[in-house]
């Protein structure tokens, strides 16, 4: 079995792949600080809450955007799991041709979700990842990520909301009943939600305009992309295991190159 782990700014999302089908999925706080025998026993316990037995875990890749975790967190994969972990990184076989000036600026978890959605879904596609940024990611039918948008996520915005104004409370972020909000949370949530709606929809839009793909097709994912998928029709699939996917996909390009598996 195949454990995908994907470190993001504010959750860790692992998946747990039998072949090509997700046996279980589960999270972390990144944010948190462990130490490598910290995230090996959560590991292993989660594991076990999922009904996986973490002797049969023989592969293990990691994309990651915070590199203070990562230390302790590989040193728990090869510890706990007697795996050493393959790690998304310049060099590794992706399939996606980076087509910027700077390619090694590109996010990993962004070229994971490339090739998931690439992969899944052909090209020309735009990739939304509705993540604690709000990411816009354009791959061409030759597999070639040409251009990235990157604007505040919902949360983080929602965060400077309450923490930047003495009066507004923290709230849950959901669509409220109407936009013509009469209470300060109902109020809060209608810019919120309906701003990144309104923000979405013009920066599909845009792109689709300057890139000249009529035919593009809208891929989101993202805790919070089901909230915008489910209020605006400019978006074609909603895919909550995207990321997972894309790296189950780039571990399968590069298996035979890697030395870790049991």
């Amino acid at each position: 079995m195949l454990l995908t782990i994907d470190v993001g700014n504010t959750n860790i999302t692992f998946g747990v792949y039998d072949g090509k089908k997700i046996a279980a999925s589960f999270r972390m706080m990144s944010k948190t600080e462990r130490t490598s025998d910290e995230y090996g026993m959560h590991i292993r316990s989660l594991l076990s809450d999922n009904g996986i037995n973490s002797g049969n875990i023989n592969g293990v890749i990691i994309a990651s955007v915070v590199p203070g975790v990562m230390y302790s967190l590989t040193s728990a994969v090869i510890k706990y799991l007697d795996c050493e972990p393959m790690i998304v990184a310049p060099g590794i076989k992706t399939g996606i041709k980076i087509a910027t000036p700077n390619p090694r600026e590109i996010g990993a978890d962004r070229i994971v979700d490339a090739v998931g959605a690439f992969e899944k879904y052909g090209g020309p596609v735009l990739v939304l990842d509705f993540g604690t940024a709000t990411t816009y990611d354009l791959i061409n039918a030759d597999g070639e990520f040409e251009a990235g948008i990157t604007a505040p996520g919902i949360k983080m915005s929602a965060k400077a909301l309450w923490e930047d104004t003495a009066k507004l409370p923290e709230i849950e972020i959901m669509k409220p009943k109407s936009i013509l909000a009469q209470d300060t949370i109902s109020s809060m949530q209608a810019g919120l939600v309906y701003g990144q709606i309104g923000q979405t929809e013009y920066i599909i839009d845009q792109v689709r305009k300057e890139s000249g793909y009529d035919n593009m097709k809208v891929v989101a994912t993202g805790g919070l992309g089901g909230i915008i998928f489910n209020e605006t029709d400019k978006i074609d699939v909603y895919d909550k295991e995207l990321t997972l996917e894309g790296l189950r996909l780039i571990y399968e390009k590069n298996k035979d190159r890697n030395s870790g598996t049991k």
